[in-house]
């Protein structure tokens, strides 16, 4: 794909966002079915299906953002920096929803929009997803469904929590995550993108699965990772993990006082920032309006630019 034809898709997407704002006249909780959009720009990674899932991919909106769920097929969707603009470094963007939904425009297309107008070569990533309910009205009620609220003391998992959360097979996600990786390396040279600064940041979810990818995978080799509001509970940091910029606000649930995951990479002599906001609640992505956590990215293209993650090495 030309940057020609990837600029395009953006437009379409961003067009389809300004729509989907637009259209939404009760920033509410609601969920409302949502046309499938075209996604013109979107690459399938040839993954594989989801066993189980009979239902197809369907789309909805809730607080005003595009949602998918049950994502047999996994795509990739460059967001690509205008010519002359772009500085080498890449991110793969991984958008949030229990691994049962991704928040698409919030956590996915505009945050990509972002990183490409500041010179950074950003890709959504739309990874397979754990079924849902075929009907949506069968889904809007799982979703509605009563939870217990998880204790104060109980232990979490790297970015995936509350308890329930805990136990899910994320091997269909890591093979994604691995195949976005290694098309980024494969077409670098088409994507203008510096090899050694591809770095990873996710939302919830997405957060989870960057830090799965950060313990677990031998084959993707990132640079930086960015878990935005995922989950705190200490991990088992490996050798050679990245430096860590790391968001969350104290009124996330997934907070409840942690700081595990910070300590860990501390104690591990790796790179931390650690950005504590006072408020913003859950899946704020870029940010909403009078809350001090909408400035955390602009603090983490600070910190990109202080460590270099922006410029390229010597010889490159």
């Amino acid at each position: 794909m030309t940057y020609k034809s990837i600029n395009l898709a953006k437009t379409c997407i961003l067009a389809a966002l300004l729509v989907f704002a637009v259209s939404v006249k009760a920033q509410d909780g609601t969920i409302y079915p949502l046309e499938a959009p075209s996604e013109p720009g979107a690459i399938p990674l040839g993954t594989g299906g989801v066993d189980g899932q009979p239902a197809p991919e369907t789309w909805f909106r809730q607080w005003g953002d595009p949602m998918a769920r049950n994502i047999s097929t996994a795509t990739l969707t460059p967001f690509l920096p205008e010519r002359g603009k772009a500085n080498g470094a890449a991110v793969i963007v991984a958008p949030g929803g229990g691994f049962r939904w991704l928040s698409m425009g919030n956590e996915g297309w505009e945050v990509a929009q972002a990183l490409a107008d500041k010179g950074i070569a950003a890709f959504v990533l739309k990874y397979r997803l754990h079924p849902t309910p075929a009907s949506l009205d069968d889904f809007t009620a799982w979703m509605n469904r009563p939870r217990p609220a998880p204790a104060a003391s109980a232990s979490t998992s790297p970015g995936v929590t509350p308890p329930s959360l805990l136990q899910q097979d994320l091997s269909n996600q890591l093979e994604d995550a691995e195949a976005a990786y290694a098309m980024i390396l494969d077409r670098a040279e088409e994507w203008g993108v510096d090899t050694d600064r591809i770095g990873m940041i996710g939302f919830s979810a997405g957060a989870g699965l960057t830090m799965h990818a950060t313990l677990n995978s031998q084959a993707m080799k990132l640079a930086f990772i960015g878990p935005i509001y995922g989950g705190m509970g200490p991990v088992e940091v490996p050798k050679h993990a990245p430096p860590m910029f790391n968001v969350i606000a104290t009124d996330d649930f997934l907070f409840r006082g942690q700081f595990g995951v910070i300590d860990s990479w501390y104690k591990a002599g790796i790179p931390v920032e650690f950005h504590l906001y006072q408020n913003g609640g859950h899946g704020f992505g870029l940010g909403n309006p009078d809350r001090t956590s909408n400035r955390w990215f602009d603090a983490f293209m600070h910190w990109l630019e202080v460590n270099d993650f922006l410029t390229a090495k010597s010889g490159k």
